[in-house]
C-alpha cells in the first residue's frame, strides 16, 4: 500500500500545505466557510496580502482554507499542522506530545495544544446509530488510572477511571468516559449510540439485564464461569480494541488526567474505524474533517484557546 512520504513538498514548505489541503477540502471549488457558497469567489494577490486569501463575491468577506477549523488563528506552519496529523494518525500506539515537540520542533505546550486539537478533529461524523437494521452491537468497560488516590473502604475500579466502548461488527466502533458503571450511565449511552433494532452483545455485568430486553435481541456471555463465547454470541471485538488503548496510554502518554481522557479514547477509535486504510489515506480523511471543530480550554483564571 501506498504511504506518505515524510520529505512530500507538503510536509516542508506551508504553501505547498496550503494548497495540499485546499485540494482535500475543496475538490469540487473553492467553498466560502461564511456563507457556504461554492465556487464564486477570487483570490486576493496585492503585494500586501497573505498567501492563500480568497473573498467571496457573494458575501463579501475574506477567508482561507483553514479558516473555522482546528489550524484557525495558529502562528505554527500549515505544513507542520499536517505532519503532525499524519504522526498522530500513523501511530497505531500513539505518539506524545515531548515526541512531536521534539519532531517537530515547536515548544512542548504549542504540541500539547496541537495534539488536542486534532483529537477534535478526529471526533465521529456518523450522528447515526449503531446496529441499525438488525446490526450486531458488542459493548463492554474497561477502567484506567487512579482517579485520585484509592479511598480506604473502596471496592473494585471504583477509584479508577471509566470506559463503556461499543463496537458493531463490521462497523464503527465508539467510547464514552462516565462517572460511573450502573445500569442509569449504561442506559445514556445505549440510547445515543445503539439502534433498539440491533442485536447487543454483553458479558453479565448486572447493568445491562433489563436495558437489554429493550434491543431486538441480547446476547450474554458468563465471563465469571470461563465463558467468552456461544455461537456468534461474544464481546471479543470489543474486548481486544481495548488492548491497543491500554498500551497506547501506557506506552506513550503513562498519564492522562480524567477531564482529558474523553479525547484521548476518541483518538484510539478514530484509528480502529479506520485501521483497514494506510497511514496516508487515513490523514488525508482526518483533513476533510477539521472544520467546526475549533477548541478553547478553560484554566483556572482564564480561557486559552487551543
Amino acid at each position: 500500500m501506498a504511504t506518505a512520504n515524510l520529505l512530500a513538498p507538503h510536509f516542508q514548505d506551508a504553501d505547498k500545505a496550503r494548497e495540499y489541503l485546499e485540494a482535500l477540502r475543496w475538490p469540487d471549488g473553492v467553498i466560502c466557510p461564511h456563507c457556504g457558497v461554492i465556487g464564486d469567489h477570487y483570490r486576493l494577490q496585492g503585494k500586501s496580502t497573505r498567501p492563500g486569501l480568497w473573498k467571496c463575491k457573494d458575501c463579501r468577506k475574506q477567508f482561507s482554507v483553514t479558516v473555522n477549523t482546528v489550524f484557525s488563528d495558529s502562528k505554527i506552519p500549515l505544513n507542520k499542522w499536517l505532519l503532525a496529523v499524519h504522526l498522530i494518525c500513523a501511530s497505531k500506539k500513539a505518539i506524545s506530545s515531548h515526541q512531536l515537540h521534539r519532531m517537530l520542533g515547536v515548544t512542548y505546550k504549542s504540541a500539547w495544544f496541537m495534539t488536542h486539537r486534532i483529537r477534535e478533529a478526529m471526533k465521529s461524523e456518523n450522528g447515526g446509530l449503531l446496529g441499525s437494521g438488525g446490526g450486531t452491537v458488542e459493548a463492554d468497560e474497561t477502567y484506567w488510572g487512579n482517579n485520585g488516590k484509592k479511598p480506604r473502604n473502596a471496592r473494585g475500579y471504583q477509584h479508577k477511571m471509566k470506559v463503556v466502548s461499543l463496537v458493531e461488527r463490521g462497523g464503527e466502533k465508539r467510547s464514552v468516559v462516565v462517572r460511573s458503571v450502573n445500569a442509569k450511565s449504561l442506559r445514556e449511552v445505549l440510547d445515543a449510540n445503539v439502534s433498539k433494532s440491533a442485536r447487543l452483545m454483553t458479558d453479565e455485568h448486572s447493568g445491562y439485564t433489563l436495558l437489554g430486553r429493550e434491543f431486538a435481541e441480547h446476547g450474554v456471555t458468563s465471563h465469571s464461569n470461563g465463558e467468552y463465547a456461544r455461537g456468534d454470541i461474544h464481546s471479543n471485538t470489543v474486548e481486544s480494541s481495548f488492548s491497543l488503548l491500554k498500551r497506547g496510554l501506557i506506552g506513550a502518554f503513562h498519564h492522562v488526567g480524567e477531564q482529558h481522557l474523553q479525547r484521548y479514547v476518541t483518538e484510539f477509535d478514530y484509528r480502529w474505524n479506520n485501521r483497514k486504510i494506510n497511514d496516508k489515506e487515513r490523514s488525508d480523511k482526518l483533513l476533510t474533517q477539521v472544520a467546526g471543530k475549533r477548541l478553547t480550554y478553560k484554566g483556572p483564571n482564564k480561557e486559552v484557546d487551543v
